[in-house]
C-alpha cells in the first residue's frame, strides 16, 4: 500500500491478493486487484505473463525448507522481465555484531531463513534462464508508527541485559517502499541490496527508545540465561543473531536518500505529532 502511490503514475498496477475483502481497498489505492493464491498454482492462470515488472512481497509458506510459493510464481512469469524480491537479512544468521556488506555469504540459522535462501536461489535460476533482471532486497526489521512493539512494551516483555544484547537493523516502511521503487528502475542485474537505515542499535536500545517516545515503561532487562527460561523459541531466535548491515550499495547505486536515516528521526516525529 505504501508502494502504490510511488508507481501507479508510471505503471498499470495489478495487485495480487488471496482475500476478496481487500479488493475495494486496493482499487481505491489505484491498483487492479486480482484474486490468486501462490499456494494454489491452478489459481495463477490469470497472472501468467501478465506483467513485465514484478514486485515479489510474499513470504514463503510457514513450513519446509523450500519456498514453494516463489517456485509457483516463477513458473508463470514472462521472459525478459524485471523483478524486485523483498527478502530478509535473516539469511546471514549470527555475525557476532560484525559489519557486513552484500558480499558476505549466507548462513541461515533457522527454517524461516533457509526458505528465504531457497527463494533467492530459485529467483536467480529463473532470471538466468529467462534473461530477466532481478534485484534482491535484504530487509531487516520494518517499523512505522503503526508497526511498533507497543503490545510487547505493555506486557513488560523482558529484553536482554546490555552485556548480552544483540545488534539489530531497521528500516522505516516508507523508506522501504521508496527503495523498492528505486530498485525497479535503477538496480543492476542480479544485484543484492541491503534495505537498511543508518542506525546502529542494539535490540534493548530500540525497545527503550520506542518506550520513551510513547511514554511507556522501558522493558526489564534479563541475562540471556534468565531469558531462556521464559522467552518463546521465536523470540530467542531473534535474540541469538547479532549483525550490522552496510547500506552503501543501496545509496550509491539506487540513489536513495532516506526520509528517516535513524530510528530516532522517526520517533522524534511520532513524539512531536502525537
Amino acid at each position: 500500500m505504501r508502494l502504490l502511490p510511488l508507481v501507479r503514475e508510471r505503471f498499470r498496477v495489478f495487485a495480487v491478493t488471496s482475500q476478496e475483502s481487500r479488493c475495494a481497498e486496493l482499487r481505491g489505492a489505484g491498483a487492479i486487484p486480482i484474486i490468486a493464491d501462490l499456494d494454489r498454482p491452478a489459481s495463477l492462470g490469470r497472472l501468467a505473463r501478465l506483467a513485465e515488472c514484478i514486485v515479489h512481497l510474499a513470504p514463503p509458506q510457514p513450513e519446509g525448507l523450500k519456498d514453494r510459493r516463489t517456485r509457483n510464481l516463477t513458473a508463470i512469469l514472462p521472459d525478459h522481465a524485471t523483478l524486485v524480491y523483498v527478502s530478509t537479512s535473516g539469511v546471514y544468521g549470527n555475525r557476532a555484531g560484525a559489519l557486513i556488506d552484500e558480499t558476505a555469504p549466507v548462513s541461515p540459522m533457522n527454517a524461516r531463513a533457509r526458505r528465504r535462501v531457497d527463494a533467492e536461489r530459485a529467483l536467480r535460476a529463473w532470471a538466468r534462464r529467462s534473461g530477466s533482471r532481478l534485484a534482491i532486497l535484504r530487509v531487516p526489521g520494518i517499523y512505522a508508527q503503526d508497526r511498533l512493539p507497543v503490545e510487547r512494551l505493555n506486557k513488560a516483555t523482558p529484553a536482554l541485559s546490555e552485556e548480552d544484547d544483540v545488534f539489530t537493523n531497521h528500516i522505516h516502511a516508507d523508506d522501504l517502499a521508496r527503495i523498492v521503487a528505486a530498485a525497479l528502475f535503477r538496480s543492476l542485474p542480479g544485484r543484492i541490496y541491503h534495505a537498511v537505515d543508518d542506525s546502529e542499535m542494539k535490540m534493548g536500545e530500540y525497545f527503550d527508545a520506542v518506550a520513551d517516545a510513547l511514554g511507556l515503561p522501558r522493558p526489564p532487562r534479563l541475562s540471556r540465561r534468565e531469558l531462556e527460561q521464559q522467552a518463546s523459541p521465536l523470540q530467542l531466535s531473534f535474540m541469538s543473531e547479532s549483525r550490522r548491515l552496510s547500506n552503501q550499495r543501496m545509496k550509491s547505486e539506487l540513489g536513495v536518500e532516506l526520509l528517516y536515516p535513524r530510528v530516532s528521526d522517526a520517533l522524534e516525529r511520532i513524539r512531536n505529532t502525537g
